[in-house]
């Protein structure tokens, strides 16, 4: 009988233990949040193939990419697509809050999902291939270009059964589509208010993946989980912003610089150093114009030029605009907000030129000035003889008293100059001085 107790109440125990592991799951799967609220780059298509490979990991119902974008780079895009494409997980992107867009690269993100989706008041487009910093193209470098372009929009679009012919209009025309005009014209799915509204509407939704499989969503109830950017992808997407790459650059040059000059001082050059290499990681994953690295360097020559020459500053000048203009074409960005602002060129480049100018002076004023410190430092001064010089006697001079010998003999009170030093004696030799200096020295 004991032994049948002790199992029944094993049983028990496990059928709670059970309980508590079932319950603990939720009804549905869940659904993996991704955010993205900057330009596309390198860190938010790394960001966003971490997030979809965390949702096929924990086997979640769907992950939802809250988009907010101007835009991008092409080769980030279309990794980020590619990964969309393949995703095991369907991918729902949602472009939210009201207020928001999804231009240009953000476009070509809304149209490979599974399910395009936007808020009120949002709006979505403007497609149309640029080189960087808007230069204009060729003719026949545009017509390729934009002809590649909407080739990679209708190889998704098509499959995902929306208006080819639109979606190519955002291409080749640059339009651009509220919510509504969107959702008539079938670029996107449905039109939700809120992420609760939008997991409403999508409960028991039948989708045809992009492989040709179909699958059932069930989102009712399902638990929305973020999931955040690591620590080094924060980091690197706000040294991201051209801007701040560009500041973080020049501060680092110049506390290098500061350090070259006060050698031992450790601080500032540890400091620069940091700030070099962080601002050349930065810019190593953004579009860089060689051409405008030299026109910083020659910049940089054109200040030490100044200060050494004094050229009445049309050599600092000269370097304050050819570093404005290096600034302003370092990165080739195709959207306003990768490249290098004319305010944050102004800004930075004036103060650092000023800034140069005046270390690199003060550096050259101190290697031509002779020594004058030490015994050296003693030659050339004057002094007042308190004794009669005999030849030997005592001089006044820098507030102390001295063993002088003069070659003729000097009365006391006399101006003499120090000719030179042997050991603590001083040789000098009286000076005929006007009487408004003798007065001023007495």
């Amino acid at each position: 009988m004991k032994s049948a107790s002790q199992v029944r109440k094993l049983l028990f125990v496990f059928a709670a233990l059970l309980g508590i592991v079932f319950v603990s799951f939720p009804a549905h799967a869940d659904v993996v949040k991704v955010v993205v609220d900057s330009t596309i780059n390198p860190i938010t298509a790394e960001y966003i193939s971490r997030g979809i490979d965390n949702a096929s990991q924990i086997h979640a119902q769907a992950v939802i990419i809250e988009l907010r974008t101007p835009g991008g780079l092409v080769e980030s895009t279309r990794e980020i697509i590619s990964k969309i494409l393949s995703s095991p997980v369907p991918v729902i992107v949602y472009v939210s809050p009201s207020g928001s867009r999804a231009g240009s690269a953000g476009f070509y993100i809304l149209e490979s999902a599974d399910i395009a989706a936007m808020a009120p008041g949002t709006n979505a487009g403007s497609a149309h291939p640029v080189l960087g910093s808007g230069a204009t193209m060729d003719p026949v470098m545009k017509e390729k270009l934009e002809n590649d372009s909407a080739a990679f929009m209708r190889s998704f679009v098509s499959k995902r059964g929306r208006n080819v012919d639109v979606a190519e209009s955002a291409v080749r025309q640059s339009k651009s589509f509220t919510e509504q005009e969107a959702f008539q014209q079938k670029l996107i799915d449905l039109v939700a208010p809120s992420q609760e509204e939008l997991l409403k509407q999508l409960d028991g939704r039948e989708l045809k993946r992009f492989d040709g499989t179909t699958f059932t969503l069930h989102t009712k109830g399902a638990r929305v989980v973020s999931y955040p950017m690591t620590l080094k992808e924060h980091i690197l997407g706000f040294l991201m912003d051209p801007n701040i790459a560009f500041l973080i650059l020049i501060i680092g040059a110049l506390a290098i610089y500061a350090e070259f000059n006060t050698p031992g001082a450790v601080i500032p050059g540890v400091v620069g150093l940091i700030f070099v290499v962080l601002a050349l990681f930065a810019l190593n994953l953004l579009p860089i114009r060689f051409a405008a690295v030299g026109l910083l360097l020659v910049s940089f020559m054109l200040f030490g030029l100044e200060a050494k020459f004094n050229a009445h500053g049309a050599l600092g000048v000269g370097g304050i605009v050819m570093m404005i203009l290096g600034a302003l074409l370092l990165v080739d960005g195709p959207i306003p907000e990768m490249r290098i602002h004319l305010l944050t060129a102004l800004a930075v480049s004036i103060p650092f030129g000023a800034i140069t100018i005046f270390l690199v002076s003060i550096a050259v004023r101190a290697r031509r000035n002779k020594i004058v410190t030490g015994i050296s430092g003693l030659i050339g001064e004057t002094a007042i003889a308190q004794t009669a010089l005999t030849p030997n006697g005592k001089v006044f001079l820098n507030g102390e008293l001295w063993d002088a010998r003069s070659q003729t003999s000097t009365s006391a009170g006399t101006i003499v100059v120090v000719k030179s030093v042997n050991g603590l004696q001083l040789t000098v030799e009286p000076v005929r001085e006007s009487p408004t200096a003798q007065t001023s020295l007495s």
